[in-house]
């Protein structure tokens, strides 16, 4: 178990400030491109801000875009042609390779600015969003090491909705989804907010994307062994549920079907527990 923990939770507490969320996924972002052509130049461009956007939005975001001659200060990251030189924050760029692997390598080494970058440039939003779900599955994984949770599949009729009157140890999930939900929607360049996300709050809280059921109904029949480990494995699992269906509803406007939402839980049952030895050991 990390012996930090408890700056962890600390961490979670502070990130249910809806107005930091937003100040975060607001902050005006640099990003310079050194390139030796006009051509290279526009790919750049194309692949941080695609050309179907709006002519408005792409005029927005194209002011944090800046076509440079050599390396300056004070920005947040550099795209770079191949031949050019690499500076410090610097990602290489080719348009010939494929862009998962740029994209990802970018959102690993920037979690500071994850939720700007995503918000501003549409190319980071899916690895963004995996990386938040993934993050906040794993926290709530500790969290029910941690707190010793008695049943992680919660009853949230009760549920406080004034942050800082959570009282039960099963309210540390919630808590934790909904500040997902929070940072979710502005990956997702939606308003953020606790009355702008009551939607997907309410959902969170009264288990209607049915990780709940779905868990009732699987636990006993998944071999996780005694003690805290299932606990973990389930906690990790529906968070990762309820995140995945955060992603597809602020991508898509659509809601996880029965099959989909099985689908989840049935991967991410395994992850968990996975990730529940880990943290234990």
């Amino acid at each position: 178990m990390p012996l930090n923990v408890l700056k962890d939770i600390r961490k979670i507490y502070s990130g249910l400030n809806a107005a930091d969320v937003r100040a975060q996924a607001a902050q005006e972002l640099s990003i310079g491109l050194l390139a030796s052509s006009e051509d290279t130049f526009r790919d750049m461009e194309d692949f941080l801000v695609p050309p179907h956007l709006d002519h408005e939005a792409r005029a927005r975001t194209l002011r944090m875009v800046y076509r440079l001659e050599k390396p300056q200060q004070d920005f947040d990251l550099f795209l770079c042609e191949p031949g050019v030189g690499l500076p410090r924050r610097g990602y290489l760029f080719d348009a010939a390779a494929p862009d998962s692997q740029l994209i990802n390598s970018i959102v690993d080494e920037n979690q500071p600015i994850e939720l700007a970058l995503a918000r501003s440039f549409p190319a980071f939003r899916r690895s963004v969003a995996h990386r938040i779900v993934s993050r906040v599955s794993r926290e709530n994984a500790m969290l029910a090491l941690v707190t010793a949770l008695p049943n992680v599949i919660p009853s949230f009729i009760e549920l406080p909705w004034a942050v800082g009157e959570f009282a039960t140890d099963t309210a540390f999930l919630t808590m934790n989804q909904i500040r997902m939900a929070l940072m979710m929607a502005a990956v997702y360049d939606r308003p953020v907010g606790y009355a702008e996300q009551k939607t997907s709050i309410a959902a969170i809280a009264t288990g209607a994307f049915g990780w709940r059921a779905i868990a009732r109904e699987l636990v006993g029949k998944i071999p996780l062994g005694g003690g805290l480990i299932p606990k973990a494995a389930i906690a990790y699992a529906g968070t990762w549920v309820v995140g995945t269906g955060l992603d597809k509803f602020y991508r898509t406007g659509a809601r996880m079907s029965r099959v989909e939402r099985r689908e989840a839980w049935a991967g991410a049952i395994k992850k968990g527990r996975e990730v529940a030895d880990e943290l234990q050991n």
